[in-house]
């Protein structure tokens, strides 16, 4: 198997770098990886002497087949520094394993995701592959170990070129998207909270790479492929990153059971999963659906 390179985004916590790192380390295909850092710079005089316990940590990292470097000298944000060190690696190697600061991974995340990354190549419908599960309730009837998703996951990922290639990242057409109603409640089926997202991104609230990244999936009509069972959390939604605020939502077990193989097969839209998923990130208040619809 060719493995894919692992790309790591790292900025002012070292903690949480660590924990990144050691479980990241652990597993099998480690080694034999390749691990690419880009350590954004500082944004202001206050983050300098984190930035630096980033950077003095990850210049000792090893157990890996090799470790690069790319140390920013200017802040890019979270965003830019995705895009183009993403941008960067996949253009030599056609694929990549994704990671930021706050994602501890199961011993077998790099096995499911190179796996995946392997099957699902000529699976143009499959965007993206993700490592970390929602806790959406999955049916008893669904006997399948993964399942597809319009909307992907940016907390341990995976994709590949040519899919990458295929984000516009100023969404040319919004203006055209943004008035189509119809158009609107298809990229919702991923949750209610994606248009809101997507018009923040427009007016320059947010900076955003994963909601241009969604809006790729929807546009090019692909999927992002889940497993049932998570090898990836987020520890970083204790406030102390740039984009994150204080939540259990999203809290997971990561599994550690003994290996298995996994049983790669054609996925399916299954409705009742997609509805579930949905409901997770839909709001209770109408208003708020209703405030989507408007452009």
């Amino acid at each position: 198997m060719n493995l894919a390179p692992i790309i790591l985004f790292v900025y002012n916590r070292p903690e949480h770098t660590k924990k990144t790192v050691d479980a990241l380390r652990l597993n099998n295909l480690a080694s034999e990886s390749l691990l690419f850092i880009f350590s954004d710079g500082n944004k202001n005089e206050n983050d300098i002497k984190a930035v630096e316990e980033v950077r003095n940590y990850i210049a000792t990292i090893s157990g890996f087949k090799d470790v690069k470097i790319t140390l920013r000298k200017k802040n890019l944000g979270l965003a830019d520094s995705v895009i183009s060190g993403v941008t960067e690696v996949i253009e030599k190697s056609g694929k990549a394993i994704i990671l930021e600061d706050d994602i501890v991974t199961s011993p077998y995340f790099l096995k499911f995701t190179n796996e995946a990354l392997d099957f699902y190549e000529k699976d143009k419908i499959i965007y993206s592959i993700s490592g970390y599960n929602f806790p959406i309730k999955i049916p008893k009837s669904y006997q399948h170990q993964i399942y597809v998703s319009p909307r992907p996951s940016s907390w341990g990922w995976a994709t590949w070129k040519d899919r990458w290639e295929k984000v516009d990242w100023i969404i040319s057409d919004y203006d055209q998207f943004i008035s189509n109603k119809k158009e609107i409640k298809k990229f919702n089926l991923g949750g209610d909270d994606l248009t809101r997202m997507l018009k923040k991104q427009m007016s320059g609230k947010i900076n955003s790479w994963a909601i241009r990244w969604t809006y790729a999936h929807y546009k090019g009509k692909g999927y992002c492929l889940f497993p049932i069972k998570s090898f990836a959390k987020n520890i970083g939604a204790d406030r102390s990153g740039v984009h994150t605020r204080k939540t259990n939502k999203f809290n997971v077990n990561v599994y550690e059971e003994e290996n298995r193989d996994f049983l790669w097969e054609n996925p399916e839209v299954d409705e009742e999963v997609l509805k579930n998923f949905q409901k997770f990130f839909s709001k209770k208040n109408p208003f708020k659906r209703i405030r989507d619809l408007i452009p």
